[in-house]
């Protein structure tokens, strides 16, 4: 019997998974290393939808100590994966809701102290790491700045050049109109539509205060469509700091969750994904990190 490959991945989501990494990772914490590794692995505590880096403590050039304060509320953040399948959390879940056993840790520092940093997994699989927390780091792979979230291995962004016309609407009012669209297709993610800058009614939107992360295609930042109640945050644009995302740099895309949106005279009709309200989520990608 054939397998969907999407259905495998979503029915790991309840699980602890690894997976190492042969990139050089460093953390570093005032522009000093405290980890400096080609023996990182990728981790994925249960439930969540974006891996984190996992070091062996003796790659840590640090120490590890019992709390110092007591820990704070970190509420969850996410969205079912499929009508029947499990929930899963997204970036904005912080690091201290853990979901898997183990225990937390302080990261001393000969220069700084950094509290819950670290996390030492139950699991006899991964015994002798420790994950660490994302934002309490600068973190590089090689030579390169990674942001937001280390890349998932198993998750990828293609993007496509189309003269297909895509025309984009909301309460019966066009915001663009293109034969010049990049078509991004990201892993389980809807399509979405990058539309150059002189085809988009930017004189009916407004610049928003909002910014996302995503470490795939870079720093979004917004626009909204005043005129509608739907309107807010409603469509963005990247940064050119990843070369991975050059072909999107500068363009616009909307929500397709969102507005209305026609290719070549067919409807599309609006997914429904945690960026589906104005509240929702940031940038597909970025997830509000």
């Amino acid at each position: 019997m054939a397998t969907k490959i999407s259905d495998v991945l979503f029915s790991t989501f309840p699980d602890l998974r690894y997976q190492p990494t042969a990139k050089r990772v460093r953390a570093m914490v005032g522009g000093r290393a405290v980890v400096d590794t080609l023996g990182a692995l990728l981790v994925w505590e249960p439930k969540r939808i974006t891996p984190i880096y996992a070091v062996s403590e003796g790659d840590l050039r640090a120490e590890l100590a019992p709390p110092g304060q007591q820990a704070g509320d970190v509420p969850e953040h996410g969205f079912r994966v499929s009508r029947e399948g499990p929930r899963a959390l997204d970036p904005r879940t912080g690091f201290g809701r853990h979901t898997a056993a183990g225990e937390e840790l302080d990261v001393v520092t000969p220069h700084a102290r950094l509290p819950r940093a670290a996390f030492r997994p139950a699991d006899p699989d991964l015994a002798g790491y420790v994950v660490l927390d994302f934002n309490a780091f600068d973190w590089l792979e090689d030579d390169e700045e990674i942001i937001g979230h280390p890349r998932d291995p198993f998750h990828r962004v293609d993007i496509r050049a189309s003269s297909l016309t895509v025309e984009v609407g909301l309460d019966g009012v066009t915001l663009a109109t293109t034969n010049g669209a990049q078509l991004l297709y990201e892993t389980m993610l809807p399509v979405r539509y990058y539309i150059p800058p002189s085809d988009v009614r930017l004189d009916l939107m407004e610049e928003s205060p909002k910014r996302t992360i995503c470490p795939y295609k870079g720093q979004a930042s917004y626009w909204s469509y005043p005129a509608s109640e739907q309107g807010r945050n409603v469509a963005w644009s990247y940064d050119r700091r990843l070369l991975d995302a050059a072909q999107i740099h500068g363009l616009v895309s909307f929500f397709n969750e969102r507005v209305d949106i026609t290719v070549d005279g067919v409807r599309q009709e609006r997914p429904v994904t945690p960026w589906s309200r104005p509240d929702g989520a940031g940038a597909p990608g970025a997830l509000g990190v």
